[in-house]
């Protein structure tokens, strides 16, 4: 009892911090070649040299070229740096971090998912804080510093990185692979370029699992505790846009407005989830992901549900809430409810995702829960506080 009364008290006084400081203001570019209105922007903002970050891919299909030579046309000297895999590490944040010293650059343009974006946000945090080690600035409020300006063109609508405060990393602790965020709101990009051209050559599988990580950023900081209205607000709308056009977009990837509405829905679940944290769902799912290798949507996509009903009757009301919104039907508060995790269901199944974890085992159960209670609590303001046991049985629902 002692713990949860003050679990609750530090949820409120973040909440209470939170309310109070204001988002950062973005400027934000939303159309297609959203992405060739750059050049001119790096010049207004008299920015002449430039580390690109982004993959390897993306170099080699040709896709960048007409942004570059958009910045050779307004002479901006561009330097690609190209080493980030999934799950980025830190020695990959560290790499950016000599380059864009030994450039001089004055600007970071970070063009990918979200791995990508993460690490751009470390490569800023690095150069804002060079004798602060990546691990010395996890959690809250360790960066506190104003980052080099930041662009932000996400290729996947899922993450909401682009908006978001938070940086995810993986790390090596005590020999075995850990994921952890730092979160401080310095790191929210000055510049967010939402372009539906740059997602379209991605896979319907990569497509529905990013999807799914936006609506699980949506989804719980809509259901967490001490959400203000314009959390609420932008979590309804994201939710509603997720449903309407995840599915159409995994038919149809070159379908560019429903493209551009999944970009809209993940932008609207980071600022949810910057304002009101997330819960459970990505505390196990960043655990699991960490120790299998499970991408990170996937995860999400398996266990959202699961959580949903572990928390039971608790998140009734407000699933009663998105259930109306989606039309979805239903006479009482438990039946809307219902009807809410099934659509969710339904959707995850209808996109080939499992509803299991495969090569989840009983001997990790204890490690991942001490990992994901390690990472909600006491932080986040999740509807109930569990204990390692609900984690195991949220585990079992999923267990193959």
């Amino acid at each position: 009892m002692h713990s949860i009364f003050w679990f609750r008290t530090r949820q409120w006084v973040l909440s209470r911090v939170l309310h109070l400081t204001e988002h950062k203001k973005q400027t934000l570019l939303a159309a297609p070649d959203a992405v060739l209105l750059l050049p001119a922007l790096f010049r207004k903002r008299r920015i002449s040299r430039i580390l690109l970050v982004t993959t390897p891919g993306f170099v080699r299909r040709g896709t960048l070229t007409s942004l570059l030579d958009g910045c050779k046309k307004e002479n901006i000297s561009v330097t690609i740096f190209s080493e980030i895999a999934p799950d980025p590490q830190i020695e990959s944040v560290e790499q950016g971090f000599r380059l864009y010293q030994q450039i001089q650059a004055q600007a970071i343009l970070a063009i990918g998912g979200g791995s990508v974006l993460d690490a751009a946000k470390l490569i800023g945090a690095r150069v804002c804080c060079p004798k602060k080690t990546v691990p010395a600035m996890r959690g809250l409020l360790k960066v506190r510093r104003k980052l080099p300006p930041l662009f932000a063109v996400p290729t996947t609508a899922g993450t909401g990185s682009e908006t978001t405060a938070a940086a995810v990393i993986t790390d090596c602790i005590d020999g075995k692979p850990y994921k952890y965020a730092v979160n401080d709101l310095c790191l929210i990009p000055d510049t967010a370029v939402l372009d539906p051209r740059l997602t379209i050559s991605l896979p319907s599988s990569m497509t529905a699992d990013t999807g799914m990580d936006a609506l699980t950023h949506a989804m719980e900081a809509f259901l967490n505790l001490f959400a203000s209205r314009s959390v609420q607000n932008a979590s309804i709308e994201a939710v509603c846009e997720n449903f309407h056009a995840l599915p159409e977009v995994w038919r149809d990837g070159t379908h560019l407005a429903a493209r551009q509405e999944m970009l809209h829905a993940s932008y609207l679940a980071g600022f949810a989830f910057t304002n009101n944290f997330v819960g459970y769902v990505h505390a196990i799912a960043h655990a699991v992901g960490a120790l299998y290798h499970i991408p990170h949507g996937r995860a999400n996509a398996v266990l959202l549900p699961a959580v949903l009903r572990e928390y039971g009757s608790c998140i009734a009301p407000k699933l009663a809430v998105l259930a109306d919104a989606l039309s979805l039907g239903g006479d009482t508060v438990s039946e809307k409810a219902e009807r809410m995790i099934a659509a969710i269901e339904a959707m995850r199944d209808s996109f080939d995702i499992p509803s299991t974890l495969p090569h989840l085992s009983p001997n990790d159960y204890t490690e991942i829960a001490r990992r994901a209670l390690k990472e909600a609590n006491p932080t986040y303001p999740v509807p109930q506080i569990w204990d390692s046991e609900k984690i195991f049985s949220v585990l079992r629902r999923v267990q193959s």
